[in-house]
């Protein structure tokens, strides 16, 4: 059993790993902005989706977004899964989006598996049960806050849920499934961007910290919010044609 454990470990470091030197190559920044840089290509991309459109025409009603820019999954008898992603947060009073906070993902599987996948996530917050639950310490989806695939095209319908999760994936697995997944403040990379002590209370709700590099993402998901808000074109009217006037009487000649 230790050595079934120590196997699961090293796959989950190794898929970890790969995310992190991806994104060191993929830029050429440091870690932490090559993932915000990734995580606002990522969002602008499910905007313009046209298999997205629940989620583009509800985003002003989320109290959060976590992103993830990749999400590895791979598996042969043991499957694991990881990523690094970006929490942003909307102030219920202002309507302004937060600073990001930096997060991992995780989880471990065991069963006829076989394959590998690349998946890009989007987990909409929808309730402040959902965000305090983020905010605290280590979540388990599923467990500790319900959560349920988003839905899909104009006129489908959402579960009333803490979080609904949206994705988009290749590989060799039929479907993306994060239930069971264990999502955890990065507090190094937290602090390394920020330059101070800080944990995800005090960026996401206090707002004590700022970087000015972070403006793209927020921005971003600022102007698709603005967008969702405007309403639906109304629907042309017809002018009726103005009645004919009736032409009027002849005058009578009134005899003396």
């Amino acid at each position: 059993m230790r050595k079934v454990h120590t196997v699961v470990a090293m796959l989950l470091v190794l898929l970890l790993t790969a995310v992190s030197v991806n994104t060191v190559r993929a830029s050429g920044y440091e870690q932490q902005q090559a993932l915000i840089d990734r995580a606002t290509i990522t969002f602008k991309s499910f905007v313009s989706d046209p298999n997205m459109t629940w989620f583009r025409d509800h985003l002003s009603t989320a109290k959060g977004l976590l992103i993830v820019p990749q999400l590895l999954k791979g598996a042969f008898i043991f499957g694991a899964e990881g990523g690094t992603g970006v929490l942003i947060a909307r102030d219920q009073y202002t309507g302004k989006w937060s600073q990001p906070a930096f997060y991992t993902i995780a989880s471990v599987s065991f069963g006829l598996q076989a394959g590998a996948q690349s998946s890009q996530i989007i987990l909409m917050i929808m309730t402040d049960s959902g965000l305090d639950a983020l905010l605290s310490t280590s979540i388990k989806l599923g467990a500790d806050v319900s959560i349920a695939a988003g839905p899909y095209g104009a006129g489908a319908k959402a579960e009333t849920v803490d979080i609904l999760a949206f994705a988009r994936s290749k590989g060799l697995f039929g479907g993306v499934s994060i239930e069971g997944a264990i999502i955890t403040p990065k507090d190094s990379w937290n602090i390394a961007y920020y330059r101070k002590n800080v944990r995800p209370v005090d960026i996401i709700i206090r707002g004590i910290v700022y970087n000015p590099y972070s403006e793209k993402l927020i921005k971003a998901v600022t102007e698709a919010c603005m967008a969702s808000k405007k309403p639906a074109p109304a629907a042309p009217t017809t002018t009726p044609a103005p009645a004919t006037a009736p032409e009027p009487d002849a005058p009578v000649e009134v005899g003396s």
